[in-house]
């Protein structure tokens, strides 16, 4: 899997891309991946302030229920609704239709301590190897 070079990527495995001031929040490949066939979506509300890696949402799969961590902090100003009727989106397109949330960035330094894609492909080959 090639990760989109322009996001950045949490330990936790979820993806942020930075436009214009608005970070898109998702989760990675990998994360869904893991997770099978995604069947729930817990989303927070517009208006929500996150803070970076606390909890603000989950993913139910057919597997299990996994809690989703925000990888910055900031204020939610939108909510992919379209995961309402159809959560699948998350396995079929992680890194585009199936964004989670939309954040107003709080400190942008916050972005820079996430990893890149290369360094996130890293991350998921070590983690996989243990």
């Amino acid at each position: 899997m090639d990760y989109p070079i322009d996001y950045r990527y949490s330990r936790e495995h979820e993806w942020v891309r930075l436009e214009n001031g608005t970070a898109t929040v998702g989760i990675t490949h990998h994360a869904q991946e893991q997770l099978g066939d995604v069947v729930f979506v817990e989303l927070p509300s517009v208006g929500s302030k996150l803070e970076a890696e606390g909890a603000f949402g989950a993913v139910e799969s057919v597997k299990a229920v996994s809690d989703i961590y925000a990888p910055i902090s900031g204020d939610v100003i939108a909510v992919n609704e379209a995961l309402m009727d159809a959560p699948e989106l998350i396995n079929s397109d992680p890194h585009g239709e199936g964004w989670l949330v939309k954040l107003t960035v709080f400190d942008r330094s916050e972005i820079q301590r996430l990893l890149n894609a290369d360094q996130y492909t890293k991350y998921v080959a070590a983690e996989s190897d243990e």
